[in-house]
C-alpha cells in the first residue's frame, strides 16, 4: 500500500501482501496490489447466489456481461458483439456473441457457455423471477449465436443482460454445481482472475488472456469492513488506498469531502442509482386508511432532512425511480403542514387523539437511525398533537426476514436496482401476482412490505415491459403517478456511489450502473 503503515484492522492483510513498513518505490517494485476498502463481509460470490452491494462490486471485476452500461448510460455491447435482434412479434431475441474470449480456467467462452450460465441461473438464483419471469427458452443456434425465447416482448431486454449477475461462468469449473451454488470461488471471463477468498478478504489477479483493455494495475486487494468507523479510520491511517462506500456516516464523510477538495484525497462520485425510501404497511390497520398515508406524504421536509442527516449529501427524493432515468416521474408531494393537518383531522386525530405509528430503522445503517431521530423531532414539533412516532432500531437481515410478514407499520430501507432502468425500480415494488382490489396478496409488493395494489396496475406494469419509445416513457409515468396517489412507499432520498482514493492512486471512477471500474485505477507517476 501506497505510504502503508502496519495494518491494524486484519493483521492477516499485512502477512498476506507482506507490505508493512514499505515506501512507495518499494511497493511498485514488488507489484503491489491496490487495496479498496468497502463496507459488509462478503459470504458468496457465485452470481446466481450473490445479492449484496459489495459481492455484486466483486463480481463486475471478475466477469463479463452481455452488455455493459457506460459511465453516460449508454448500453455497451460486451461479450454481445451487438445489441439483440428481436423477432416474432418480440418474443425471439437472438445475439451475436464475441470470438476469443477466456474464461479464466483456459476454457472457451461460447454460446453453449452462455446458455449454460443462463439456464443455471434461471434454475437456481434467488432472483431467478428477473429472468425467468421473462426468458423461457436459452437455445444455441452457432458455436456464437444464441437464441431467447420470451414469455412476452420485454423492451429492456439489452439492460436487462446487462446485470452483473447474469455473468458466465466456466461450464467446466461449474459442471458439478449445476444445481447448486459455489460460494468460495468463481470462473468468469474478467480482467481479474480470483487467487485468493475469504469473507473479509479477495484478491484479484490481472488476467493475462483477457479479451479487452488491460488493468492499469498489478492487482486489486478487496478487504470488507463491519464499520463506518473502521472505513474511516483505515483509510485516514493510510492502511487502504481506496475507501469504497456509502455507508459511511455523514459527520465522516464530511471530512473525507474536505481532504478532497484540499487534494489530499481523490474523490469519485458515480451515478445516482439508489434510493431511500420508507415502506408503508397499506394493508392493515390504521395505515390501511389512504388519508392516513397522504397524511405522511405531505409531513415530510426532505431538503430539511437531507441536510441535517446528511449535510445534503443526498439528494431529496420525490419518486420511485431515480431522476437520471428516462421515464421517472417526481410525483410525491413536498411538505404541505397544513394538508397533512387537515388530513389527519379528517381521519380523526388532532382534536385529542394522537395516532401512533411504530418506525423500524436498520440498526447498522447509521443513516437510518438519523433519519428516524430527525423525522420524529420534527413531527413532534409540528404535528406532535396528531402523530406520534415511535422508532425501533433491528440489524438489516433481521428485519428482511419479516419484512414479508407485514412485521412493520413503516420501516427505512434502500434499493437499487440490478440494471439502470425503471422496470428495475416498479416492478420490485410495485409488482403483484395476485391482487385483491387495493391489497397484493402475494408477489413482490408483499414482499417488499406494503401489500398494496391497485385495480389494472400489474397490467400497466407489464405494458411497459412491451412497449417502447414515448408511449412507454407516458406509461412509465403513470403507473409512478398511481403509486405517488396510493402512497405504498415514501421516497426519502437518492444515493451516490462514492469512493475516496489517497494519492498517489488515481481517481475512482464508476460505469453506468453504479460500480467502481477497479481495473482503471492506478498509481501515478510523480503524484505525491
Amino acid at each position: 500500500m501506497p505510504n502503508s503503515k502496519k495494518s491494524w484492522i486484519f493483521p492477516l492483510l499485512g502477512l498476506w501482501l507482506g507490505l508493512s513498513g514499505c515506501s512507495n518505490l518499494q511497493l511498485q517494485q514488488k507489484q503491489a496490489p491496490i487495496v479498496v476498502a468497502s463496507f459488509g463481509s462478503i459470504d458468496t460470490i457465485d452470481p446466481a447466489q450473490a445479492t449484496t452491494t459489495a459481492a455484486i462490486q466483486l463480481l463486475s471485476s471478475l466477469g463479463d456481461p452481455l452488455y455493459g452500461i457506460s459511465a453516460d448510460g449508454q448500453i455497451e455491447p460486451r461479450l454481445a458483439l451487438a445489441l439483440p435482434q428481436i423477432s416474432n412479434q418480440g418474443l425471439k431475441a437472438v445475439i451475436q456473441l464475441r470470438k476469443g474470449v477466456i474464461f479464466h480456467d483456459g476454457t472457451a467462452f461460447n454460446a453453449e457457455a452462455m446458455a449454460f450460465s443462463l439456464r443455471r441461473f434461471i434454475a437456481i438464483a434467488k432472483l431467478s423471477y428477473v429472468v425467468g419471469d421473462r426468458i423461457t427458452a436459452v437455445k444455441v443456434l452457432g458455436p456464437y449465436e444464441l437464441e431467447l425465447t420470451l414469455r412476452r416482448p420485454f423492451s429492456p431486454l439489452a439492460a436487462l443482460l446487462s446485470s452483473t449477475s447474469l455473468t458466465p461462468v466456466s461450464p467446466t469449473a461449474y459442471k458439478k454445481h449445476q444445481r447448486s451454488f459455489l460460494t468460495g470461488n468463481f470462473v468468469g471471463t474478467g480482467p481479474y482472475q480470483l487467487s485468493f477468498t475469504s469473507p473479509q478478504l479477495q484478491r484479484l489477479t490481472p488476467f493475462k488472456k483477457y479479451w479487452g483493455q488491460k488493468p492499469s494495475n498489478n492487482g486489486i486487494a478487496m478487504v470488507s469492513m463491519g464499520t463506518s468507523t473502521t472505513l474511516f479510520g483505515a483509510l485516514m491511517g493510510r492502511d487502504v488506498d481506496v475507501l469504497l462506500s456509502s455507508s459511511i456516516e455523514p459527520d465522516q464523510q464530511k471530512p473525507l469531502r474536505k481532504e478532497a477538495q484540499r487534494g489530499l484525497l481523490r474523490e469519485g462520485v458515480g451515478p445516482a442509482l439508489e434510493i431511500g425510501y420508507l415502506s408503508v404497511l397499506s394493508d392493515r390497520p390504521p395505515l390501511n386508511r389512504l388519508g392516513l398515508r397522504q397524511a405522511l406524504a405531505y409531513s415530510l421536509n426532505r431538503p430539511q432532512i437531507s441536510a441535517r442527516v446528511s449535510d445534503n449529501i443526498r439528494t431529496p427524493l420525490y419518486g420511485l425511480v431515480p431522476p437520471s432515468l428516462a421515464g421517472a416521474k417526481a410525483g410525491w408531494p413536498e411538505q404541505n403542514l397544513a394538508a397533512a393537518r387537515k388530513l389527519f383531522e379528517q381521519e380523526g386525530y388532532c382534536a385529542g387523539k394522537t395516532l401512533a405509528l411504530n418506525l423500524t430503522y436498520r440498526s447498522n445503517v447509521p443513516t437510518d437511525r438519523l433519519f428516524a431521530l430527525t423525522w420524529q423531532e420534527m413531527l413532534n414539533a409540528k404535528l406532535g398533537d396528531c402523530l406520534q412516532l415511535k422508532i425501533t432500531g433491528m440489524e438489516s437481515t433481521t428485519a428482511y426476514r419479516q419484512l414479508g410478514d407485514g412485521a412493520f407499520q413503516l420501516i427505512m430501507l434502500d434499493w437499487s436496482g440490478d440494471y439502470p432502468d425503471p422496470d428495475n425500480y416498479l416492478v420490485p415494488l410495485l409488482a403483484c401476482k395476485r391482487p385483491q382490489g387495493y391489497v397484493c396478496l402475494e408477489g413482490e409488493s408483499a414482499a417488499s412490505g406494503s401489500f398494496w395494489a391497485a385495480p389494472g396496475l400489474q397490467k400497466q406494469l407489464l405494458e411497459t415491459e412491451q412497449i417502447t419509445g414515448p408511449a412507454r416513457l407516458e406509461m412509465l409515468k403513470t403507473v409512478q403517478q398511481r403509486a405517488a396517489l396510493g402512497v405504498p412507499y415514501l421516497p426519502i432520498w437518492l444515493v451516490r456511489s462514492r469512493a475516496w482514493a489517497r494519492p498517489p492512486i488515481s481517481t475512482p471512477r464508476f460505469d453506468g450502473s453504479g460500480r467502481l471500474i477497479l481495473a482503471q485505477l492506478q498509481i501515478q507517476k510523480g503524484a505525491r
